[in-house]
């Protein structure tokens, strides 16, 4: 398959001039079918040193101020407050690259291993908040002052977990005083699912029907962005945008877990600058 010379998408938001955020695509790496060509993600079957490449590709075309805080996910609601971590989420050079490389390279050992958590949050400028994605929905968040930041990784399981709301929560910010961007996911039409994701949804929000339409199997199409912009709303996130691409759909820009199975992953990354 050939992808084409697009590599990233930047939110269009109203975050602070301080923050920077992207989302990559499929293109621009060096990884082969059915990774290609960038794929971030170490756990897919993708060799150690395509994904070291795509890595540092990211790296630097994004002027990232160090080596993003790569997650374990799990499809949980986790949230890692990686300021805990030390020099994971600062810039990075001698020893402490090495141990990140071995991250990426997939070695062993506790220095190498992700935290395992679905968001990430920070405070401090030049820590890099990173989810990976392949149909599930990553959604950044911005204090309107800049002072911090956070990535949360919402597939259905994680929104109707809770996962928005812990994120909002470690964020330490008031719900009033974010923004929020949703990313790509595979759209309503391509996402078909079963009695039991609705009913996990309307348990709490019988509201949260508006984002299922019945099919002609029995079945529903779920759209994750009602979903998530309801949970928002809810919570008194009212500054939300970005939604409206299908990751299923647009096998050009993106990986999609749904229709091709074993695929790469994509990235949402967040930052604050200095």
């Amino acid at each position: 398959m050939s992808v084409g010379s697009e590599w990233v998408i930047e939110p269009q938001w109203p975050a602070p001039a301080r923050v920077r955020a992207a989302f990559t695509l499929r293109g621009g790496g060096m990884s082969v079918a059915p990774y290609d060509s960038l794929n971030l993600g170490t756990h897919v079957g993708d060799a150690a040193a395509a994904v070291r490449e795509n890595r540092r590709r990211v790296r630097e075309r994004l002027g990232l101020p160090g080596e993003p805080v790569w997650l374990q996910q799990v499809h949980g609601t986790g949230v890692v407050d990686i300021d805990s971590l030390g020099v994971r989420g600062a810039a990075v050079g001698g020893a402490a690259r090495g141990a990140l490389d071995a991250a990426a390279s997939g070695a062993s050992g506790a220095d190498a291993a992700p935290p395992e958590a679905d968001a990430a949050v920070t405070r401090t400028p030049g820590r890099v908040c990173v989810i990976q994605v392949a149909d599930c929905m990553p959604v950044l968040f911005a204090a309107r002052d800049g002072s911090a930041v956070g990535a949360a990784h919402a597939g259905w399981r994680g929104l109707a977990g809770g996962v928005l709301e812990q994120t909002v929560a470690k964020l330490g910010v008031p719900a009033a005083q974010l923004v929020a961007w949703l990313g790509p996911t595979i759209g309503q039409k391509n996402f078909e699912v079963g009695d039991d994701v609705r009913a996990a949804f309307m348990k709490d929000d019988a509201g949260a029907a508006a984002a299922f339409e019945a099919n002609s199997r029995g079945r529903w199409q779920c759209d994750l962005y009602v979903l998530a912009r309801r949970r928002l709303a809810t919570l008194g996130v009212g500054d939300v945008s970005g939604g409206g691409w299908c990751t299923y759909a647009d096998a050009s820009r993106f990986f999609s877990f749904r229709r091709d199975g074993q695929c790469g992953r994509m990235a949402a990354l967040i930052w604050m600058e200095a």
